[in-house]
């Protein structure tokens, strides 16, 4: 992963498993990733779910495809993480010929949702 998606070093993610149907990266709550307040800062989020979700389209690539990017990314957040970890579990929801749709959960150490995020990569040719 991080010599596919460097950014993924910088942030400190780990891959817990990537298959087709399901990409799963984990990022430990850290104080220089918070916000006030100890709050792990909302980007961190955002970048692991982008990283996961275009893993997951990278994965499901059709034919003759070279590669994604990510052209949309709406995320919801629904609590705040302020210790341990979360996980970012990826899957598809739509693979086409020029998009494909993943949705992202983030989930707090507890199993509690704490962000989803939709997005749509571009299928690059």
């Amino acid at each position: 992963m991080h010599r596919l998606m460097p950014f993924t070093a910088l942030l400190g993610a780990t891959a817990l498993r990537a298959e087709p149907q399901e990409v799963a990266l984990r990022l430990d709550w850290d104080e220089s990733r918070c916000t006030t307040a100890g709050l792990l800062h909302g980007g961190a989020l955002m970048a692991l779910a982008d990283a996961a979700g275009g893993w997951c389209a990278f994965l499901n690539l059709p034919d003759g495809a070279t590669g994604t990017a990510t052209v949309t990314s709406a995320t919801n957040f629904l609590r705040p993480v302020t210790s341990g970890h979360v996980e970012a579990v990826a899957r598809v929801l739509h693979r086409g010929r020029t998009t494909i749709i993943v949705d992202t959960e983030v989930r707090d150490a507890a199993g509690k949702l704490a962000a989803r995020v939709t997005q749509t990569q571009a299928v690059l040719r």
